[in-house]
């Protein structure tokens, strides 16, 4: 008999019943007091989760607090609505030919160290003088390399809390100290942290933070969040940026509950119930349960035998939302879709390596609301997969080691 479909991408997530049941309620319009409350319950939760994503409940916002925007796009459309509303031009002529550099005298940091990190690089290389500082994907940014780089006049630092192409946890409250340190602007991609780990505003000096509806929040696709504080306002110049992506323009229409523009009514009513499930469950109970269960992750593959992708150092961990492991070389390269369809095969769906890491690694994620048995199944079902593949694991092995750790109440923190 086969078992139910089990989605373990790293986004989409699985989302639950009641949060697909909210997109097929009637249409109402965008412009309808119906739709303000709607986004009126979205931001009260997203709210929450930016604010208080703690494992002691506590509140990291600053005294002046700040806003939540859902956005019409996905998380790449905030990580270039927040570089562009802060730095620069889109540095075209009148004729439309892209400048050099962008904006002369604009300058941003930008750490890279997997796909996303160089995502966030890339979009800012449109808009201002760019310094990456930059290791092979799946290795630890030395902090002293980022304190060289970032001097008195850089402008803004961008960064990828957690590096879903690798599995890594990377330092923001050291990056974000290194900011504040030189009054430079900090902008965070936590896409696959927010709503599963620890994530602080003001501890880590933190003036923008996007992420997105279909990771760690499980909401269907096609929207993000951001929260902006309002320290950040002042250096906001919504008229540099694409017009789509006035954030001064999303700021004074979401003090109505509202948008500049027509919304996805069905994802944004998605969006409340799930950040509303997050609020009923916590946020610290969320968090140990997202690293009770990537501790077992790492725990059953390792313990079958086979090798985590990434390499944590220092001050940079192992994700809690995201698991990379490399593909023994029996089924690595052109050989690594005997193991991936014997996945596909047990009805499970995970991810392989992004750019040049396909054929090299493969990712599996813990976002969301998984139950413990889902844990399990994933473990089970690679070393299968891995076994009929030809490779030499121990399933038995691993799954008895990822189910002792599930069994363990709490994993150590990490980047508190």
């Amino acid at each position: 008999m086969n078992e139910d479909f089990l989605l373990l991408n790293p986004g989409p997530v699985p989302v639950t019943d009641e949060v697909s049941a909210a997109m097929d309620a009637p249409m109402v319009s965008h412009r309808s007091t119906a739709f303000e409350a709607v986004y009126e319950r979205a931001q009260d939760g997203l709210d929450y989760v930016f604010e208080e994503s703690t494992l002691d409940g506590t509140s990291t916002a600053t005294d002046a607090g700040g806003t939540s925007l859902l956005l019409n796009g996905t998380a790449s459309m905030g990580m270039e609505a927040a570089v562009a509303n802060l730095v620069g031009s889109a540095g075209r002529s009148p004729a439309g030919d892209r400048t050099q550099s962008g904006n002369a005298g604009d300058h941003v940091v930008a750490l890279v160290n997997g796909k996303f990190g160089r995502r966030f690089a890339r979009i800012a290389e449109r808009y201002a003088d760019v310094t990456r500082v930059e290791v092979p994907w799946g290795e630890s940014i030395p902090l002293p390399d980022v304190d060289a780089a970032v001097t008195d006049d850089t402008d803004l630092v961008t960064m990828v809390h957690n590096e879903t192409s690798t599995g890594l946890l990377n330092p923001v409250a050291g990056v974000g100290r290194i900011a504040d340190d030189h009054d430079a602007r900090f902008v965070v991609d936590g896409v696959t942290s927010i709503g599963g780990d620890v994530f602080c505003l003001d501890p880590w000096n933190v003036d923008i933070a996007v992420t997105d509806a279909q990771k760690a929040l499980a909401a269907p696709p096609g929207i993000s969040a951001m929260y902006v504080t309002d320290d950040v306002v002042d250096d906001l110049d919504g008229e540099s940026a694409p017009f789509y992506e006035d954030l001064e323009w999303h700021l004074r229409k979401a003090e109505s509950h509202q948008t500049p523009f027509t919304s996805a009514v069905p994802l944004f009513r998605a969006m409340a119930v799930a950040v509303e499930d997050i609020v009923a469950e916590t946020m610290p109970t969320r968090i140990r349960r997202h690293r009770r269960q990537a501790a077992a992750f790492r725990a059953g593959f390792t313990g079958m035998g086979l090798e985590l992708f990434a390499n944590a150092e220092d001050a940079t961990v192992l994700s809690n939302t995201v698991t990379a492991v490399s593909l023994p070389d029996a089924v690595a390269g052109d050989d690594a879709d005997a193991f991936f369809d014997g996945v596909e095969d047990r009805n499970v769906s995970i991810s392989g390596g992004q750019a040049h890491l396909g054929g090299t690694i493969f990712r599996v994620s813990n976002m969301g609301g998984l139950p413990d048995e889902a844990i399990l199944r994933g473990v089970r079902v690679v070393g299968e997969a891995m076994a009929d593949a030809g490779v030499d694991v121990d399933v038995d092995a691993g799954t008895a080691a990822a189910r002792a750790t599930l069994d363990v109440a709490e994993t150590a923190p990490a980047d508190d």
